[in-house]
C-alpha cells in the first residue's frame, strides 16, 4: 500500500518533535550537574560538528551572507540567544511537560506578531481563538496563585524570543539556504555559552554527561533535518498540527524520567492551547485555499 505524501509529513513531523523533546529532556537531566553555560557550550560544538558537513554534504553551506539577510539574521541570532538561555533556564526548574505545554502557544504567538509587525491579515476568528489559547496559557502559569511557578515566567519570554526568531525568519530571502541559518544561530548560541562558561563555573564532565550532551545534539539535529523535510512533504495544513506530539512526547518523558506528571489545570490548559492552535492550522488552510481559487479578487474575510 502507497503511503501518501501526507502520512509522510505527518510522521516526519512526529520524528522532529520527538527529537525536539528528547533534545530537551537529555539538556534537562545534563544541567542538574553542569553549569547551564558550559551545557550550551558543549551541546554547541557538538551541534556544530554535526551541522557543518551536513550542509556541506547538502550544498547549502554559505559563509558569505547577502547583504539583505545579514541584519536578519544577526536578529534571528539574537533571539535564538534568548530563547535558548530563558528555555533552559526555566527547563532546570520546572516539569518538562508544564514548559512544553506553554511553548505550544507559539504557532498562535507568531500568527499575533505577524498581524502586529508585518501587517498580515488576522480576523475576528483567528483572534478569537489566538485569544482563547493565551487564556489556556495562563491556566498553565496561573499567576498569583499558590501554585505560580515564577520560571513559567521564562518560558513564557522564550516563546515571545522564538517570535522575533520566526518573524525575522519570514523575512530572509529564499535563497538563503536554511542549513547556513541554523549554522550561524547555534555558532552564535555556542560562543554566548563560552563567553559566559567562566561567570557560571566549570565542571569535570564524566561519561554520563557526556553521553548526555551527544544524545542531546543528534537529537537537535535530528530535529532540524525532520521537520525541514516535513515542511517540503504534504499539505501543510495537514502536516503543521502534528507539532502537538511534543507535547504527548514532553508528558511521557517528563513522567518516566524525572517522575513528573502534570495537574489537571495544566493539561485542561495545554488542551486549550492544543485545539486553538489546529483551528487556527486549519483556518489559515482553509482561507489560503479560498484565495487561490479566486486570485483576482480581493482576500476573503477573516
Amino acid at each position: 500500500m502507497a503511503i501518501s505524501d501526507n502520512m509522510r509529513g505527518a510522521g516526519l513531523m512526529m520524528a522532529a518533535m520527538a527529537g525536539f523533546t528528547l533534545n530537551d529532556a537529555f539538556m534537562k537531566a545534563v544541567t542538574q550537574t553542569l553549569p547551564l553555560y558550559q551545557a550550551i557550550f558543549l551541546r554547541g560544538l557538538l551541534t556544530l560538528a554535526l551541522l557543518v558537513p551536513l550542509a556541506h554534504v547538502t550544498g547549502g553551506l554559505r559563509l558569505t551572507l547577502p547583504r539583505a539577510d545579514r541584519r536578519l539574521v544577526g536578529l534571528r541570532s539574537v533571539a535564538e540567544i534568548g530563547a535558548t538561555v530563558l528555555f533552559l533556564t526555566a527547563l532546570m526548574h520546572m516539569p518538562l511537560a508544564n514548559l512544553s505545554a506553554i511553548l505550544q502557544s507559539l504557532p498562535l504567538a507568531v500568527t499575533l506578531g505577524a498581524a502586529l509587525f508585518l501587517g498580515e491579515p488576522v480576523g475576528w476568528r483567528r483572534l478569537s481563538a489566538i485569544l482563547i489559547g493565551f487564556a489556556g496559557v495562563l491556566l498553565i502559569v496561573r499567576p498569583g496563585s499558590a501554585d505560580f511557578n515564577i520560571w513559567a515566567l521564562a518560558g513564557v519570554g522564550a516563546v515571545a524570543c522564538v517570535v522575533l526568531r520566526d518573524l525575522s525568519t519570514r523575512r530572509m530571502s529564499s535563497a538563503l539556504p536554511s542549513v547556513t541559518v541554523a549554522i550561524y544561530a547555534a555558532a552564535t548560541v555556542m560562543l554566548l555559552g563560552a563567553a559566559m562558561t567562566p561567570f557560571g563555573g566549570w565542571s569535570p564532565v564524566g561519561p554520563g554527561e557526556a553521553g548526555y550532551l551527544a544524545a542531546a545534539a543528534v537529537c537537535l539535529v535530528m530535529g532540524y533535518v525532520f521537520i525541514v523535510s516535513a515542511a517540503r512533504t504534504g499539505d501543510i495544513g495537514t502536516v503543521a498540527p502534528f507539532r502537538y506530539t511534543a507535547l504527548l512526547w514532553a508528558i511521557g518523558l517528563g513522567w518516566l524520567v524525572f517522575g513528573d506528571f502534570p495537574d489537571p489545570l495544566t493539561l485542561a490548559g495545554a488542551a486549550i492551547v492544543v485545539a486553538t492552535g489546529i483551528y487556527t492550522f486549519h483556518r489559515e488552510r482553509r482561507l489560503g485555499r479560498v484565495a487561490a481559487a479566486m486570485p483576482t479578487r480581493a482576500p476573503p474575510p477573516r
